[in-house]
């Protein structure tokens, strides 16, 4: 297949493009769907064989010895993130949004404070909120339109009520490939506190040249006893309908709460998402990632080379991730303008940035991770949309 081949996704049941017009407002007819994190791409044709041999066997009974699975994961970790995993540390969540609302329940109690580096991924507020926890943002310093921490101003908000750190790593929607240092200062901010921390790095294998993404685990072993893992399969092969996900814990009274809540709730795995996986953490799924990524590359410069032309737009730097976030504060218009304007105007649907915290207010993401010509279109949309602040 080629990243270049527009798959018509209508009438599919695809959240991203069926619920556009009801949604946004967005005409079906023309309109260009930029705002669910799923990509228009086809996975490896690893994963369609996989589905396949399934479909051909024509039993889809329980899914048992998750040798070959957890063995998948490993590889993978170790190959692509220098990252050795044991394979006793993980659980199969159904997606990590679950993960989060798992571990969410696991290690706090309703009333407790779970802390968010805001703006970032909007489910997580949605989570803890929903779990009658208390949401605490601590805001990224916008710094010449890239994303760093202030730990001075985070320590002084502390109460001691806070149990629970969520970090995304790469951070969505800003793009940001956290460095080492910025990492340990996560990390001592969690002993500081005696915070338990929850690292979301399904956007890892998404990374641009230039940058490395560091996991979590490999920063400093002596918060091993409070630290908890989340990757998956799901982002990076565009398998999000699975609904399977990797929480894995080192330490071992972390997983055995974990075992726990996840024996109380009667979880277990997708059969359907473990064969995907399988399939997808393997030397073939490997040079497919590398080809998106360098796919994904040419939509990043040629999405921010126009969005940047813009006269009051701005587009974040992606280090990481297909979703491009743009700043529209510098045009003078309030919300509800300069979103009218892209949806109204351009027919592009975008994620609006209020959604995703204090610091978000001024801005839309847009999914890059599309055909090139419909990224293109976009950007002709877009220029034209604002054609009067040029």
């Amino acid at each position: 297949m080629s990243f270049d081949d527009i798959i018509n996704r209508y009438g599919t049941h695809s959240v991203k493009w069926d619920m556009m017009e009801k949604l946004y407002g967005v005409p079906k007819e023309d309109g260009l769907s930029m705002w669910v994190a799923d990509m228009d791409f086809r996975p490896p044709q690893c994963i369609a064989d996989a589905i396949k041999g399934m479909h051909d066997h024509g039993i889809y009974g329980y899914y048992g010895d998750e040798g070959d699975y957890r063995a998948a994961i490993c590889w993978w970790m170790e190959n692509r993130h220098v990252w050795s995993v044991n394979p006793d540390h993980i659980f199969t969540t159904h997606g990590l949004v679950n993960g989060t609302g798992m571990c969410v329940e696991t290690y706090t109690n309703p009333g407790d404070g779970v802390i968010l580096f805001t703006p970032v991924y909007h489910a997580f507020a949605r989570v803890i909120a929903a779990a009658g926890r208390e949401v605490v943002e601590c805001q990224l310093v916008n710094n010449d339109s890239r994303y760093e921490m202030d730990f001075d101003a985070y320590d002084a908000m502390i109460t001691g009520n806070e149990k629970l750190v969520i970090l995304c790593s790469p951070h969505n929607p800003g793009g940001r490939v956290w460095s080492r240092e910025e990492l340990q200062g996560v990390a001592d901010f969690c002993k500081r506190h005696d915070l338990i921390l929850v690292s979301d790095e399904i956007h890892h294998d998404l990374v641009f040249p230039g940058n490395t993404h560091i996991p979590m685990t490999n920063v400093d072993d002596s918060i091993m006893d409070r630290l908890v893992m989340m990757t998956a399969t799901t982002k990076t092969f565009n398998i999000a309908g699975s609904h399977s996900g990797n929480v894995i814990i080192p330490d071992d009274a972390l997983r055995a709460k974990f075992a726990a809540r996840m024996a109380a709730l009667g979880l277990s795995p997708n059969s359907f998402g473990l064969f995907m996986a399988e399939a997808a953490y393997s030397p073939a799924g490997a040079a497919w990632v590398d080809e998106l990524v360098q796919y994904l590359d040419g939509n990043r410069r040629l999405f921010d080379a126009a969005v940047n032309a813009i006269p009051g737009l701005r587009s974040m730097p992606l280090e990481s991730t297909y979703l491009s976030w743009v700043d529209f504060t510098d045009t003078g218009m309030a919300p509800p303008e300069f979103i009218e304007r892209v949806q109204k105007t351009a027919h592009i649907a975008p994620n609006h940035g209020d959604t995703f915290g204090t610091g978000g207010e001024n801005f839309l993401r847009f999914n890059i991770a599309t055909p090139r010509a419909l990224v293109e279109q976009a950007c002709e949309r877009l220029t034209t949309a604002f054609s009067d602040l040029q």
